[in-house]
């Protein structure tokens, strides 16, 4: 860590829990964020001022004028651009020290897993099951810690699948593949602008103690947000052993 840095990233190395060695864990860090919509874009702004070292965004989708209600990475200018590509453009003035890898499409089959299995931790910031469970699926297959989020109308939910851990749930275990559940999207529903930043800086959050290893993760906890009346409550998560995606623990080993 040269002297520039030191400077910049002083307030957390006069953190005791993260000092020198948490925040170069973090400059070491390869982060995969999938989505740089209205959770991602709060995501992406944390952990480049952060200094991550690496961070991989994968859209497909271009930005639109009803994004900027709620997508703080992007600009009217950006209008009509990949959305990844214009929050590598916002990224570079933030921090240019965090490298920027761009995906500008949806991730999906082999070089989802890909690059899945060259992170340290996923982030799903996505807005659709599809692509929910296709992430899950890798992110067990290749055991990374995922940090998933969702937000629509004045409701979010975060929480963390550390798949590290044989014992870990994984998304499946709380929303089964199988159930067919309904999409409720932004776009037909509507989203309290400052409720995706506050669900995306949780998600951010907990990705950099997840860098450094510090703290408790939200592991074996589901946080719901009610915006309107502004109150958080707490859900214990546990693996189901009937689960088809993670099983049982000695399921898991043998994938």
């Amino acid at each position: 860590m040269n002297d520039t840095q030191l400077l910049r990233y002083s307030r957390h190395i006069l953190l005791r829990e993260i000092s020198l060695e948490g925040q170069q864990r973090i400059l070491d860090g390869h982060v995969l964020l999938i989505g740089a919509g209205g959770l991602g874009s709060p995501i992406a702004l944390y952990l480049a001022a952060s200094g991550v070292g690496k961070l991989t965004i994968s859209d497909g989708d271009t930005v639109d004028i009803s994004n900027l209600q709620r997508q703080i990475v992007h600009h009217e200018q950006s209008i009509g651009q990949n959305k990844a590509m214009s929050a590598a453009t916002t990224l570079a003035a933030v921090n240019p020290q965090t490298h920027v890898e761009v995906v500008v499409e949806r991730l999906a089959g082999e070089q989802l897993a890909v690059h899945i299995a060259a992170a340290d931790v996923v982030v799903d910031a996505s807005d659709n099951f599809a692509t929910r469970h296709a992430i899950n699926r890798a992110c067990v297959k290749y055991a990374k810690p995922l940090v998933s989020g969702a937000a629509v109308r004045f409701d979010g939910q975060v929480t963390v699948f550390d798949l590290r851990h044989a014992d870990s749930p994984c998304y499946a275990c709380l929303y089964p593949e199988q159930a067919g559940a309904d999409e409720v999207r932004c776009a037909d529903n509507g989203v309290f602008s400052p409720l995706v930043g506050i669900i995306g800086a949780v998600q951010a959050a907990e990705v950099l103690k997840l860098l450094c290893g510090v703290g408790q993760t939200l592991s074996g906890r589901l946080m719901l947000l009610d915006a309107l009346s502004m109150h958080w409550r707490t859900v214990r998560l546990k693996q189901d052993p009937a689960c088809p995606v993670c099983g049982t623990a000695s399921e898991r080993c043998a994938q």
